[in-house]
């Protein structure tokens, strides 16, 4: 996917409106807390060093989720205000980071948050900030971070199946939902997430971009492969009928071609840059 096209797919998302946007994960809440992946230790310990987090940091996190990435950070002790417009996956997020005294989290939207002005010594977006519309989140992300403060941008790129697998589930995808016939190799997922990284620096409030990536394999089960696509928004957006065929489908061709199991491989990026001083004044 070329940068113009990213940034097209990325504005359609952030422009859809708030209310929608407020409850589109709501049908898989549960689903999202259980198959989608958590951060790769690595990689966490990675950005913490990088953005010099400490016990007595004080980090914003937005669209925090059920807690995905939530309690990694929580675990160095430091003080956690965590924004999240779903009330489902707030409540799921609250009851994950139970045993973190130092955790708020909040059932508001980034957009509708009452800005805390130079107030955190990090925010933290964990796959998150493409719902927000840029002018709003690089803008008011900047102006809540102190004057060296850092935004911290966490990617999970879609799990993918080997490509021998993947072939199989293509009939099943050409059958029921041609459009989501679709390969992401590493290659796309890396210039991806590159192009990701790029729109901090466009929106003109971060400097000294610097990046990491894990590459990360997982073998789920059929249910469990089938409960992480009912996550994904192309998946969300299909009407019933067409939705429990494809899952049928691919839950039997898995069984049939995997041996009742499915080898995923994705990467996971961290994108982290310094405010540029004098913004948020």
């Amino acid at each position: 996917m070329d940068y113009t096209k990213l940034k097209q797919t990325i504005n359609g998302i952030s422009s859809k409106d708030l209310e929608q946007r407020k409850s589109w994960y709501s049908p898989a809440a549960e689903a999202y807390n259980s198959a989608r992946p958590k951060y790769p230790r690595e990689l966490v310990d990675k950005a913490v060093s990088a953005a010099q987090l400490t016990q007595s940091s004080r980090i914003l996190e937005i669209g925090c989720g059920p807690g995905t990435a939530t309690a990694s950070f929580a675990e160095l002790g430091c003080h956690m205000v965590c924004i999240e417009p779903n009330p489902d996956c707030c409540e799921l997020a609250k009851m994950n980071c139970e045993s973190y005294q130092s955790v708020e989290i909040i059932n508001k939207s980034f957009e509708e948050w009452d800005l805390e002005p130079e107030a955190f010594d990090a925010v933290l977006a964990a796959s998150s900030m493409h719902w927000i519309p840029s002018q709003i989140g690089y803008t008011k992300a900047s102006s809540a971070l102190k004057e060296d403060g850092y935004l911290i941008l966490l990617w999970n790129k879609e799990l993918q199946p080997c490509k021998s697998m993947q072939i199989a589930l293509s009939d099943v995808y050409r059958l029921h939902a041609p459009s989501l016939t679709q390969y992401e190799d590493r290659k796309t997922q890396e210039d991806i997430l590159a192009g990701l990284g790029q729109m901090m620096l466009d929106s003109g409030r971060f400097r000294n971009l610097v990046t990491a990536t894990v590459a990360t394999s997982l073998t789920y089960t059929p249910d469990q492969y089938i409960s992480l696509l009912g996550t994904y928004s192309s998946y969300l957006k299909l009407d019933h009928h067409t939705r429990n065929a494809l899952f049928t489908g691919l839950r039997q061709c898995i069984f049939e071609k995997g041996a009742g199991e499915i080898h995923l491989s994705h990467l996971s990026t961290y994108h982290i840059a310094q405010k540029i001083p004098g913004f948020g004044k």
